[in-house]
């Protein structure tokens, strides 16, 4: 089983990689169209954190129903 801090680590370190990359398109649009991979990149650390998100925001309710 994932340890609950390595899930929390890796979900703010995500929210870290998001940032810059949405900071990376937004330097790249000054200078004209951003190339397709840059503006792509941010859907991975997305979605890798919507997944992270997720899991710990159901993490309570499986607790209690399994103790109960």
């Amino acid at each position: 089983m994932i340890s609950q801090n390595v899930i929390r680590q890796s979900h703010r370190w995500l929210g870290i990689i998001l940032t810059l990359t949405i900071l990376a398109n937004f330097l790249a649009m000054l200078f004209g169209p951003p190339p397709p991979v840059l503006v792509y990149a941010p859907l991975a650390p997305l979605a890798l954190m919507l997944a992270s998100g997720l899991y710990m925001f159901f993490q309570p309710y499986r607790r209690k129903t399994g103790q109960s």
